[in-house]
């Protein structure tokens, strides 16, 4: 069973990035997903975890939804 959890800041606006890349992610491996996520966050969070892992973390990678999905598709 793979979950994938998408934290992302809700007064820093980031919610329109959240389901940007959750739409990217369930495209691609809707069948591969078995959950996928949305968990409201603050403080500038923008997270993406597969099976609790973190795959994407803002702070320390860039935002971009292709890389995100390389690196969700490598856990798969």
């Amino acid at each position: 069973m793979t979950t994938v959890e998408i934290e992302y800041c809700v007064p820093c606006g980031f919610l329109e990035r959240a389901e940007t890349v959750q739409h990217a992610l369930l495209s691609q491996f809707g069948e591969g997903i078995d959950e996928l996520i949305l968990i409201t966050g603050d403080h500038g969070i923008f997270e993406v975890r597969v099976d609790g892992d973190v795959v994407f973390e803002k702070s320390e990678d860039e935002y971009d939804v292709d890389g995100i999905t390389r690196d969700v598709r490598a856990r798969l």
